[in-house]
């Protein structure tokens, strides 16, 4: 909304018939909706069959698209519901989260996580998390320091290259590709090399539609991550590069 509107959160209770749940892909069943709706420019309709696929965007190259509705149909999916968007082009948008209501006895007992053990020689590492959408870039340094490594963060290209030369050497950086200011993910990481030519790179990319980037000849210590990624993915991806040779 960025001109400002209202925004709705409701809950509900729904019971569906065959019938209704066929429509949304379901069973019939008891149901709890988590319904958002806002007031803001809405969707267009020729663009809302793609809403939920992984890589759609309506925004422009660097201004973000985040983990996405596709994320939330997913999780909706996984967990045995649905997701549905209603828009109409300014006036705004609903989108309703259909998820099966438990209806067993609650458990007293919690579940308690075990600590993540992590190979020898790979915590401790120092990596740098480039990234436009704040929330991306707090949940990889999340995930990051929850591994046992320091992060530094920046928004674009430029507070980075100030980040990179302040700290002297990092281990890993992981980028966005569609980053604002003029410089992209790929042009960052050349920057970067100069300063430090073994540097391991992961490029994190949402932009279906820039798909030359990831045409492009892959260097050495360098791996593509796409969104949405899970986040075993993530872990997964930043462990094979911080075992793997320099580049």
């Amino acid at each position: 909304m960025p001109d400002g509107g209202r925004l709705g959160i409701r809950t509900a209770n729904q019971t569906l018939d065959e019938s209704a749940a066929a429509r949304l892909g379901m069973t019939a069943g008891d149901y709890v909706v988590l319904s958002v709706e806002d007031t803001g420019s809405g969707i267009a309709p020729e663009k809302l069959p793609y809403v939920f696929d992984p890589f759609f965007t309506t925004k422009p190259l660097g201004a973000g698209t985040g983990l996405g509705l596709s994320m939330v149909y997913g999780f909706a999916r996984q967990s045995g519901g649905s997701a549905q968007i209603d828009s109409t082009p300014g006036q705004g948008t609903s989108v309703c989260l259909y998820l099966p209501r438990y209806s067993g006895a609650l458990s007293e007992q919690t579940e308690q996580r075990a600590p993540r053990q992590l190979p020898s020689g790979i915590a401790g590492r120092r990596v740098l998390v480039v990234d436009d959408e704040d929330n991306i870039r707090t949940l990889v340094c999340e995930v990051l320091e929850e591994m046992g490594h320091r992060t530094l963060q920046a928004a674009n290209g430029v507070t980075a290259l100030d980040l990179l030369a302040e700290a002297g050497s990092i281990d890993l950086l992981i980028t966005d590709i569609g980053l604002p200011g003029g410089m992209n993910g790929h042009q960052f990481a050349e920057q970067a090399r100069r300063q430090l030519p073994d540097l391991k790179v992961l490029m994190i990319t949402g932009y279906a539609e820039q798909a030359q980037f990831a045409e492009q000849p892959s260097a050495p210590a360098q791996e593509l991550l796409g969104k949405p990624f899970t986040l075993d993915a993530l872990q997964t991806r930043v462990q094979t590069l911080l075992e793997s040779p320099p580049a």
